[in-house]
């Protein structure tokens, strides 16, 4: 299963983005988690079935109804560990 680091800038802070990607992840029955950086940007690793990480990264690129989502650049990684399942928000 492909895993991805999404990183998102705009105004993705204090928006419900953390809980927006979680839900997104969830419901696609994705692992992984996201987490806010000090930059002001979001940070995101997810794993799961192509089809269903490209769907999250489309719902990522347009994000909750407060946010403001001005650059997405994803990428994959080779070896991210253990992730979360069910798909968590990291502090």
């Amino acid at each position: 299963m492909p895993t991805v680091r999404v990183e998102l800038r705009g105004s993705v802070q204090g928006v419900g983005f953390r809980w927006f990607a979680r839900e997104t992840a969830r419901r696609l029955r994705l692992s992984g988690n996201v987490r806010n950086r000090p930059d002001g940007t979001v940070e995101i690793v997810v794993a799961g079935p192509h089809a269903q990480v490209q769907s999250f990264v489309d719902a990522m690129r347009v994000g909750p109804s407060g946010a403001r989502v001005e650059e997405v650049t994803s990428h994959p990684v080779d070896d991210a560990g253990t992730l979360d399942e069910p798909f968590s928000i990291t502090r």
